[in-house]
C-alpha cells in the first residue's frame, strides 16, 4: 500500500458515526418497544415504569425530556458534517457542482421527509403536508449553514445565525405578544397562513377542511431556529476539524455545551424551553446538550479508543437515512402475524409488541446487510 495515500486520506470521526447511530437506534429500534409496551402497562404515576414513559414521549409543552434531544442531535450532526465534507470548497470557492450536491440533497431530504410524514405516496392532495419532519429541517438548516461555511467568513456566519436566532424573538416581542401558550402563539399563526391546507393537522372530510387541535408543533418560523442548531453543529466541526489536539477539542465542546445550557437557562422564565416551537431558549438547551454529547462520545470513542460493543450503532450510523426511512415508514408487521400469532393466546395484550419488536428487527437486519455488502445511502 502507497504509504502517502495512506497518509493524506482524511480520517473518519468514528465517534459522529457512532453518536449518529445511538440516535437512531432510538428512534428505530429503542423506543418503539419500550413506548409500546409502556402504552399498553399503563404504568402508575410515580412508578420508574412512568418516568420511563416520560422519557420516550415528547414533553406536551413547556419542559425538556430525554425524547427531545432526538431530533435536535440529528440536525446538529448534519451540522458537524459540513467543514468536513466543504473544506475544498470553502479553499477553492464555490462551483456548479457544489450548488448541484447541496440541491440534490435539498430534494432528496424534502421529498424523503413528504414521503414519510407528508401523505406523498397517498396520491391525493387533499392529503398532503407540505412542511411536517425532522428530514426537511435538516433540508433547511443545512443549505443555508453550507452556503454561509463556504461563501462567507466566520464573523459573517456568525453575524447571520445570530440575526435568525435574534429574529424568532423579535417575531414573537413585536407581532406575538411574547404569547408562548399553547395553540395561541405567533409560530402557529405563520404556519396556518403560509401552509394552509397543506399544514399538518389539517384534515379533509369529503366537504369541508378542519384542524386538529392537539397538533402544535410548527415549522416556518421555527426554521430560524432550524438554522441555528444546524450551525451550531457547524461550530462543533470546526472545533473537531482543527489542528487543537484531542484534549483541547474536548475542553471547548464541553465549555460551548455548558455555555449553551446556562444561556437557555437563564432565558427561560421569559422564553420557556418549548420544543414544539423550537423556542429559543430550546434551541440553546438543546444545542448545548448536543456539545455535551459531542464531547463524551469524542472522549470515548477517539480519545480513548473504547470502541468495544459499539459496531451494531455503525449500521445504524453509517446508513442513517435508509434506517430512518425503513424504521419510520416501512411495515413489516405481517412477518410478526405470520409467523407469531400463536403467542397472542398467551401474551394477551402485549402481544402487539412482538408485531413492533418484529418490525425493527427486520429494519436492523436490513441495516446490517447494507453495512456488510458496502451499501450506502447518501442524501
Amino acid at each position: 500500500m502507497d504509504s502517502n495515500t495512506t497518509t493524506n486520506k482524511p480520517q473518519r470521526l468514528q465517534s459522529l458515526d457512532i453518536l449518529r447511530g445511538f440516535d437512531m437506534a432510538c428512534l428505530v429500534l429503542i423506543q418503539p418497544i419500550l413506548y409500546h409496551y409502556l402504552e399498553i402497562a399503563a404504568p402508575a404515576d410515580d412508578t420508574f415504569g412512568a418516568f420511563l414513559n416520560s422519557q420516550v414521549t415528547h414533553v406536551e409543552w413547556i419542559g425538556f425530556s430525554f425524547w427531545d434531544i432526538i431530533m435536535p442531535l440529528f440536525m446538529f450532526m448534519s451540522g458537524i458534517t459540513i467543514p468536513f465534507a466543504f473544506s475544498r470548497q470553502k479553499r477553492e470557492g464555490a462551483d456548479s457542482t457544489f450548488y448541484r450536491r447541496l440541491l440534490k440533497r435539498f430534494l432528496i431530504l424534502w421529498g424523503v421527509g413528504m414521503v414519510v410524514q407528508g401523505n406523498l405516496l397517498s396520491l391525493d392532495w387533499h392529503q398532503f403536508k407540505l412542511f411536517s419532519n425532522t428530514l426537511q429541517s435538516i433540508a433547511v438548516g443545512y443549505v443555508v449553514t453550507a452556503l454561509l461555511f463556504v461563501l462567507t467568513s466566520k464573523r459573517t456566519q456568525i453575524a447571520v445565525v445570530a440575526a435568525c436566532f435574534i429574529g424568532y424573538i423579535a417575531v414573537f416581542a413585536i407581532w406575538g405578544d411574547m404569547d408562548f401558550s399553547m395553540g395561541h402563539n405567533i409560530a402557529d399563526t405563520i404556519d396556518m397562513a403560509v401552509l394552509g391546507v397543506f399544514r399538518d393537522g389539517m384534515n379533509w372530510d369529503g366537504t369541508s377542511w378542519n384542524f386538529n387541535g392537539t397538533y402544535n408543533y410548527t415549522w416556518v418560523l421555527s426554521s430560524l431556529n432550524f438554522i441555528v442548531t444546524v450551525y451550531l453543529g457547524c461550530w462543533a466541526g470546526y472545533i473537531l476539524k482543527s489542528g487543537d489536539t484531542q484534549q483541547q477539542k474536548l475542553r471547548k465542546l464541553c465549555i460551548m455545551g455548558t455555555i449553551l445550557i446556562v444561556a437557555a437557562l437563564a432565558m427561560s422564565p421569559i422564553l420557556p424551553i418549548i420544543k414544539r416551537i423550537w423556542s429559543s431558549s430550546m434551541t440553546l438547551f438543546a444545542g448545548g446538550i448536543c456539545f455535551l454529547l459531542m464531547a463524551l462520545f469524542f472522549y470515548i470513542i477517539d480519545m480513548r479508543g473504547w470502541t468495544k460493543g459499539t459496531q451494531w450503532l455503525k449500521y445504524y450510523g453509517m446508513n442513517s437515512l435508509a434506517a430512518y426511512f425503513l424504521g419510520e415508514y416501512m411495515n413489516f408487521r405481517s412477518i410478526s402475524g405470520s409467523l407469531f400469532y400463536g403467542l397472542e393466546q398467551y401474551l394477551g395484550d402485549f402481544y402487539p409488541v412482538v408485531g413492533t419488536t418484529v418490525n425493527v428487527g427486520v429494519v436492523y437486519l436490513i441495516i446490517r446487510w447494507m453495512y456488510k455488502q458496502g451499501i450506502f445511502i447518501k442524501a
